[in-house]
């Protein structure tokens, strides 16, 4: 801006697994998380290299090269997963191999996918989006609030303009043009005319406002006024003005001339003498008030005591009456060490404030803020230039700002808006955690992906664990994936609202290799499938050798590792009789394990029939089939790591 004085004297004023719906990962991906204590790909794939095959040992192979982002290798798993075992494959995997599918640039058979997808699970958003555009993964967009800016020639000269204000059907303004009267003053600082306040006739268009003039003699002095705020009656103005009242000019104790902000009534037509409100003073600066909807809160812009940076926005409880609170600052994330100044509280309770403490395109830019977060309104509305007195009407959508942009005619210029499209921005958060003690995992990679599987965004974890994605699109779906070294990643599957908000999609972590102790149960590490034998019998089943084949590949991974199997039955039956057989079949599963290359030193195995029950269920005891199946088990105790 050329007319530097002013922002000058304004406090120097001017002077942030693939989906896991509630459990956050699926079943599959749960059962494929337990087996973190040794490198899952490899055993598994050691385990399928031996000709094994099931639905479950496909899909969790699949998943591990998912998780990874290695599309070509997932694809193969998945296609055998559902070349093979098309009924047991659960309706996710539909979806993720259509996502992989579709990382792969093979549209053609991921809508296939898509189309079972939608068959199976039809009541999913992520079914519906498909069954209603099945190319919706594509057409989903970032919905952006659309501005579109005119000027308007008819009130700006090429002085500075700016501040404007809705007031009963006219646009009240600050400009220092001159309107050739013999009493106006020049501010020697750039050789301008001070601001006074101006009307124009609002118009349908930018064209049709009517040419400014004077909004009040009693309210313009020969010093500067601007940003006003008008009461709901239209009867009470709250105003900025240079530190001179009555015929008084004071200065600080330094010799500067402060901002204060003024408040005027309308009796009869006519602005009656303004009065100070009782936080200014001589040794700091208040100015550009702006009123909330009912009128109980007033914000402004100060460099009083207190202030963080240049300049903060406060907030102070007003009244009807001349009753004033203590002025608070709003404190961070909307004040910053630089200058926050220009507050604007619309209809919908959304704060608008300039600030060139935040990120922005350059100069001071328009932020927006409902809450925590405080968001950047982007172009065309912010430019590299300065951008200031952003206001709203929320009815019309109709608002008005200033800027110092080279496109005006002025060395400040205000433009006028429509708002064609409400805004929506989301924001997701959440906390990195390890799955088992619950502690945050700092500095954890978290990605943002959408539901085609893009990255969109990339972010490091805090010291906390946290992490958080602003300026989200609503009504959309996201995938957030959380990473680390030597913990395994895991996902969420996330979708927004319609309505500007925060959703918190918290990420836990399963180490990938733990410290194993002697005691521990391989049984219940590897989460494996019970060990079945035919009746009476004591062979090696082919399901059975498939859970076994998990047992060797970690004693194949660990070969200091030594272990005990146990097998044990149920109360009923002859005691003798099922001490014998969990003997022979725990002796069978020792042999089977032995066959496939472990040495015999490092496995035993022992039956203790019903002697080691987990409950009550003795003889004689009335036990459901689900308590006896309890203690029908088979156990691989680590004796030696």
């Amino acid at each position: 801006m050329k007319n530097k004085i002013f922002f000058s004297l304004l406090l120097v004023l001017l002077s942030t697994s693939v989906f896991a719906q509630e459990a956050q990962i699926e079943r599959a991906d749960k059962k494929f998380d337990k087996l973190a204590y040794v490198d899952a790909r490899e055993i598994y794939l050691k385990v399928a290299e031996k000709g094994h095959k099931s639905a479950d040992l496909y899909q969790k192979i699949a998943d591990s090269y998912y998780f990874n982002g290695d599309y070509e290798s997932a694809e193969k798993w998945y296609k055998n997963l559902f070349e093979n075992y098309p009924d047991e494959a659960e309706a996710e995997y539909y979806f993720r191999y259509a996502q992989t599918l579709r990382a792969l640039k093979n549209y053609e058979s991921a809508d296939e996918m898509m189309a079972k997808f939608n068959t199976i699970n039809g009541s999913d958003l992520r079914a519906e989006l498909f069954n209603n555009e099945r190319d919706y993964l594509k057409n989903i967009e970032y919905k952006k609030s659309i501005y579109e800016i005119e000027d308007i020639r008819k009130i700006n000269s090429r002085y500075s303009d700016f501040a404007p204000t809705e007031y009963e059907g006219k646009l009240i303004f600050a400009s220092s043009r001159d309107t050739g009267g013999v009493t106006k003053n020049v501010h020697k600082w750039n050789n301008e005319p001070f601001f006074d306040l101006y009307q124009s006739n609002i118009g349908e268009t930018a064209n049709q406002y009517s040419t400014p003039n004077d909004f009040s003699k009693s309210l313009n002095s020969k010093f500067h006024e601007s940003t006003t705020t008008f009461t709901k009656d239209g009867n009470t103005v709250y105003f900025t003005r240079n530190n001179y009242n009555k015929g008084n000019y004071r200065k600080s104790k330094n010799g500067t001339n402060k901002l204060k902000i003024y408040k005027s009534r309308k009796v009869d037509g006519i602005w009656q003498t303004p009065t100070e409100m009782p936080f200014n003073s001589d040794e700091y600066s208040t100015a550009h008030p702006a009123l909330n909807e009912d009128n109980t809160k007033l914000y402004f812009a100060s460099d009083m005591e207190g202030t963080i940076g240049l300049s903060d926005i406060w907030v102070v409880d007003v009244d009807e009456t001349d009753n004033v609170g203590t002025p608070v600052n709003l404190g961070a994330p909307i004040n910053t060490q630089g200058r926050e100044t220009f507050p604007f509280m619309s209809s919908e309770g959304i704060l608008y404030i300039a600030s060139d403490g935040h990120p922005g395109l350059g100069g001071l830019d328009i932020y927006a803020t409902a809450g925590n977060e405080i968001e950047n309104l982007g172009e065309p509305i912010n430019s590299s230039y300065d951008d200031f007195t952003f206001i709203v009407n929320d009815s019309t959508r109709v608002g008005y700002f200033a800027s110092n942009r080279k496109r005006g005619l002025g060395s400040d210029d205000i433009y006028r808006f429509l708002k064609t499209e409400v805004p929506c921005d989301f924001t997701l958060v959440g906390t990195v955690k390890d799955k088992d003690s619950q502690q945050p995992i700092p500095e954890a990679t978290v990605t943002l992906l959408d539901s085609e599987g893009k990255v969109l965004e990339t972010t490091i974890a805090d010291t906390a664990g946290k992490y958080s994605f602003t300026n989200v699109a609503c009504e959309s779906q996201f995938i957030i994936r959380g990473a680390k070294e030597t913990y395994s990643s895991a996902e969420v599957y996330t979708t927004t609202g319609d309505k500007t908000g925060t959703a918190v999609n918290d990420l836990e972590l399963d180490l990938v290799q733990k410290p194993i102790t002697p005691g521990d149960d391989l049984t219940d590490i590897l989460e494996l499938n019970p060990i079945y034998f035919d009746f009476d019998k004591s062979n090696i089943r082919p399901d059975a050798a498939l859970e076994l084949e998990k047992v060797i590949a970690v004693m194949t991974k660990y070969p200091t590792m030594v272990i005990d199997a146990r097998s044990h039955t149920d109360s009923r039956g002859n005691d003798a009789y099922n001490l014998s057989l969990s003997d022979r079949r725990a002796k069978s599963t020792v042999a089977y394990i032995i066959s496939q290359g472990i040495d015999a030193s490092r496995i035993s195995g022992d039956g203790y029939g019903e002697k080691q029950l987990v409950n009550n269920c003795g003889n004689d005891a009335n036990c459901s089939e689900v308590d006896h199946q309890l203690n029908r088990r088979s156990e691989f105790i680590v004796i030696k790591y």
